[in-house]
């Protein structure tokens, strides 16, 4: 699936199932809970915290599949073409960055 039909297969979700998009600044928060909630897996799964007792089959695809989802949603109502955008993005990353990690001694290492 392109970014463009992820972008499309989530508007027309929202148009059948979801009545209508959640405001900006409430996506914004949800967006900000669910990295939250992957922020939580990654630091039981490879860091130092234990997981809770229930907590141990969280699926770390679904919280990044939320994350994913709630970001599309803000693309969509902003106007953002997401395929526009990361290619400009990649662009963008590898002019200021080509040079900077190979030559990083920290990342030869």
């Amino acid at each position: 699936m392109t970014l463009a039909e992820a972008q499309k297969k989530v508007d027309d979700w929202i148009k059948k199932y979801g009545v209508r998009y959640f405001s900006e600044l409430s996506n914004m928060a949800i967006l900000t809970e669910e990295v939250g909630e992957l922020a939580r897996i990654m630091v039981r799964k490879y860091g130092d915290q234990s997981f809770k007792k229930g907590e141990e089959n969280a699926s770390l695809a679904d919280e990044m599949a939320d994350v994913l989802w709630v970001l599309i949603c803000l693309a969509n109502q902003t106007g953002v073409n997401l395929t526009d955008a990361f290619e400009k993005n990649i662009e963008k990353k590898t002019n200021r960055d080509k040079d900077r990690h190979i030559n990083n001694e920290k990342l030869i290492k």
